[in-house]
């Protein structure tokens, strides 16, 4: 999983307006959280968090809790200066053939990311994409890193998954889609994520917070 910190005022941004910055930084922290839940119950051979910024207490104690139950987690720091880059550095210090799983996704399962991870192992299969319904990507997958897979790919547009569609078959990639999930940025997708997912930690947050707005009259 490539995440970031869930840090109030830097995490989930786009949430604010209505949420304040404490509540986007919650919302943050329980979609990572499901995400490592459900990347731990799909027996990958690694388990990485490939991070920036520093784990909050819950997250370090969440992974503490996890690597005594499915061989261990680890966490290593983003590099690069844009999401492209970092993402072509996150396989390239992962070092084998990798899934790489945004944090915006709560409801995504253990069996969606077994399948995905089964895909990429297929022998005729050099890639796999999950796209995102705003035009992004939730999930991306290699066989070998490749830093131009991301070289000048626009990331965070409406066309995001697109173009990289098209540069991993210009690369002569053959590459497996994965189902369409919609990801979390603003508030719309955040109440229709949990309904779509209402026994995750992420719902079970939102909840509380939505009672609050609604109180407040936002």
């Amino acid at each position: 999983m490539i995440a970031k910190a869930p840090v109030a005022g830097l995490a989930k941004t786009r949430l604010c307006p209505p949420c304040s910055a404490v509540q986007a930084a919650a919302l943050a922290e329980a979609s990572l959280l499901d995400t490592l839940d459900a990347m731990a119950q799909t027996g990958a051979a690694r388990h990485v968090v490939v991070l920036d910024g520093e784990p909050s207490p819950t997250l370090r104690s969440a992974i503490v809790g996890l690597a005594t139950t499915s061989g261990g987690f680890e966490v290593i720091g983003q590099r690069g200066a844009d999401l492209g880059e970092r993402l072509a550095c996150a396989f390239a210090d992962i070092g084998t053939a990798a899934l790489i799983v945004g944090m915006d996704t709560p409801q995504a399962t253990p069996e969606l990311l077994t399948q995905a991870i089964g895909r990429l192992a297929g022998r005729e299969t050099d890639a796999v994409l999950g796209e995102a319904q705003d035009g992004g990507y939730w999930a991306i997958g290699l066989k070998r890193a490749n830093a131009r897979v991301f070289d000048g790919i626009a990331m965070s547009t409406s066309r995001t998954a697109s173009l990289q569609r098209e540069r991993l078959a210009l690369l002569g990639l053959r590459t497996a889609e994965l189902l369409a999930l919609r990801d979390v940025d603003v508030f719309a997708d955040a109440t229709d994520v949990a309904g779509l997912a209402p026994a995750t930690r992420f719902a079970r947050t939102l909840t509380p917070i939505a009672e609050e707005l609604l109180r407040v009259g936002v």
